[in-house]
C-alpha cells in the first residue's frame, strides 16, 4: 500500500505541474456555461469515470452532457474528449473541420494538434513492478478524475466571476 500511495502522490503531482492545460482546458469549457451553450463529454472505454462524476456525481459540471454520435452541435457548444490514447481522433478531427473548440485529455502520452486545450497524462504503463518482470496498476480513469475535479474548480471560479 506504502508503494502505490508514493506512486500515485508522484503521478498527481506530476499532473499538477501541468496548471496551464488545465486552466486551458477550464477555459475551453467555461466558454459553453458562459455563452449558454452545453460542454459536451466525450468520454472512451475508462474514461467514463469523468463522464459519470461530471453527471451523476455529488457535485455535477453545470452545463454538461454526454456526448453521443450523431450529437448536434451548436457554436456555442463545446466538447471535452478523454480518451486512453487516440481514440476520440476521429471525433476530434470531426470538430476542427466544424470549427467547434474541443479539449482533449489522453491517459498516454499521445497528442492531437487540432485541440484548443490538450492535455497528456502520460500514464503509458503501470506503476508498479510485478513479480513477472511487467507493470501492473495504470490508473488511467483515477488521474482523469484528479484532472476533471482540477478543471471544475476552475470553472466553477470562472463562472463565480
Amino acid at each position: 500500500m506504502k508503494i502505490l500511495t508514493t506512486q500515485l502522490t508522484g503521478l498527481f503531482q506530476r499532473i499538477g505541474k501541468q496548471e496551464e492545460a488545465i486552466e486551458d482546458t477550464a477555459r475551453v469549457l467555461a466558454q459553453a456555461a458562459i455563452g449558454e451553450g452545453i460542454i459536451y463529454l466525450a468520454a472512451f472505454g475508462e474514461m467514463e469515470a469523468v463522464a459519470a462524476t461530471a453527471l451523476d456525481g455529488a457535485e455535477p459540471l453545470p452545463s454538461a452532457a454526454r456526448w453521443q454520435p450523431g450529437t448536434e452541435l451548436a457554436s456555442a457548444d463545446r466538447v471535452w474528449i478523454l480518451a486512453r490514447n487516440d481514440e476520440g481522433a476521429a471525433l476530434a478531427q470531426d470538430l476542427a473541420g466544424q470549427f467547434i473548440p474541443f479539449a482533449y485529455l489522453s491517459a498516454e502520452t499521445y497528442d492531437n494538434p487540432d485541440a484548443d486545450a490538450f492535455l497528456s497524462l502520460g500514464i503509458d504503463k503501470g506503476l508498479l513492478p510485478d513479480d513477472s518482470g511487467g507493470r501492473t496498476v495504470v490508473p488511467h480513469a483515477l488521474a482523469a478524475l484528479f484532472v476533471y475535479h482540477a478543471v471544475k474548480m476552475d470553472i466553477d471560479e470562472m463562472l463565480g466571476e
